[in-house]
């Protein structure tokens, strides 16, 4: 169904010239997202300023029609697809790094500022910001935001939810608030800042960030364990986070993992083993050496079979290439893949990586895992090959996720949910907690235009 006319007249009226396209073809390029979910949106407006989301939003409102905010589209949720079309707002141009207050350890940026762009501006301060998600160079903050995204110095630095002050947003009711604020303790009333934070743009649209920061640290080592089985390497990790020096990473693969990665890139030198630990450790310079001591200990149980220890940047780039060349590799392998994010307590993990075993001999289907161990967060990644294992794929997600949560965990650690995750939500909460969820959803957005089709079943 097209956009009313009168809707139109009105988004010519806030974005004049290219700022407003009913383009096929920029129409198409903002239909998906790095999921494999399509759908048409019926305009794109590329806001460069807050009173224009916000007469956006009221517009949309007025009219009843779908508003989709999209940062880089590097969701594997479908999170930023516009599922019932409307409009989609681009944030491409809304990018300025507003303020970097190292005095006070804080950023203020627009939604649009890349990940790495925002790295690269704060790194002459001697500063970084936490969220490191693979995809730096493409994904936004305001993205990172929707969902709630971290990677792999999450283990020692928190996810973004852990890296927010405030935040300033256009609820779904075209209502303009800020909420947080510029310190890093505060006690007045509910939290909304980290309420937006993982939302996926269902409640309000982000406009501007006041982030936190965290000092660059001075020195970096890194470790690189194998071992006979993944029960010697989770023993392994939960001894490395038992003790105090935490890691700033802490990386798992598995065997297919490694014989894909070996595979497709013979000269990267990847080990064969059953498991593999990546292990990273910053700090002061005086007291890695100490740091790296004790993690040596941590990582030397029954079942190890090489513990090495990069001297310098070369021989960290080695021990690091055997989790580079996977993403490559899977990619080789299917283009069907399906990528999952589930968690568990650490202590759960061999159970998970066994589980998961199981389910590829199952249902006949390669699974790979790796990814976060250190705090219990493994990427599942299913690697279905023809129109039958495909089928046997999606079988097997009901039972990944029925696993997961009867080992204490979660279905998503840093991916969100989406689309392709949301028909599964009932099993993760309680009828209870949705309905609180909904109930929120109405205070926010109240005619549901934000986002709709996502994250509540």
């Amino acid at each position: 169904m097209p956009l009313p006319a009168a809707l139109l007249d009105t988004l010519r009226e806030i974005f004049p010239g290219d700022a407003l396209s009913l383009a096929e073809a920029d129409r198409r390029a903002h239909a998906h997202d790095n999921s494999r979910l399509h759908a048409l949106p019926d305009a794109v407006v590329f806001p460069t300023a807050h009173a224009q989301v916000e007469m956006l939003v009221r517009a949309c409102r007025g009219h009843r029609v779908p508003l989709t905010a999209r940062g880089g589209g590097t969701s594997s949720t479908g999170a930023s697809v516009p599922m019932e079309g409307g409009v989609v707002a681009d944030f491409l141009r809304m990018d300025r790094i507003l303020r970097i207050a190292p005095d006070d350890r804080l950023a203020v940026v627009e939604p649009g500022v890349t990940n790495e762009a925002l790295q690269q501006a704060l790194a002459p301060h001697g500063f970084f910001w936490a969220p490191d998600p693979g995809s730096a160079p493409w994904c936004t903050v305001g993205g990172n935001l929707a969902c709630n995204a971290s990677g792999p110095h999450a283990v020692k630095y928190g996810s973004t939810r852990d890296n927010v002050l405030g935040l300033c947003a256009v609820a779904g009711n075209g209502e303009s608030f800020r909420c947080g604020t510029r310190t890093t303790k505060s006690a007045i009333g509910y939290d909304l800042t980290r309420l937006l934070v993982g939302s996926e743009g269902t409640l309000a649209v982000i406009t501007e960030a006041t982030l936190k920061l965290t000092p660059k640290p001075a020195g970096l080592r890194t470790l690189r364990a194998t071992y006979r089985s993944t029960v010697a390497a989770m023993e392994a990790v939960a001894r490395i986070m038992a003790q105090p020096a935490t890691p700033c990473a802490l990386e798992f693969m598995d065997a297919l993992a490694l014989k894909l990665a070996r595979e497709h890139q013979p000269e990267a030198g990847v080990p064969v083993a059953e498991a593999l630990l990546m292990i990273e450790l910053d700090g002061a310079p005086d007291a890695l050496d100490g740091a790296v001591a004790a993690v040596e200990s941590a990582a030397r149980v029954d079942g190890l079979v090489q513990l090495e220890v990069a001297r310098d940047e070369a021989q960290t780039r080695a021990l690091w290439a055997a989790r580079k060349a996977l993403s490559f590799a899977q990619r080789a392998a299917t283009q069907h893949k399906i990528n999952e994010d589930v968690v568990v307590p650490v202590s759960r993990l061999p159970e998970l990586v066994d589980g998961v075993h199981a389910l590829a001999e199952k249902h006949a289907v390669p699974i790979v895992s790796f990814g976060h161990a250190g705090n219990g967060n493994l990427h599942v990644n299913l690697l279905p090959r023809d129109v039958d294992e495909i089928e046997r794929a999606c079988a097997a997600l009901p039972e990944l996720f029925a696993l997961v949560l009867a080992l204490d965990g979660t279905i998503s650690g840093e991916h969100g949910i989406g689309v392709v995750k949301r028909e599964f939500m009932p099993l993760a909460l309680e009828g209870g907690t949705l309905e609180l969820m909904r109930g929120i959803k109405a205070a926010f957005d109240p005619d549901g235009i934000l986002n709709p089709g996502k994250l509540l079943p």
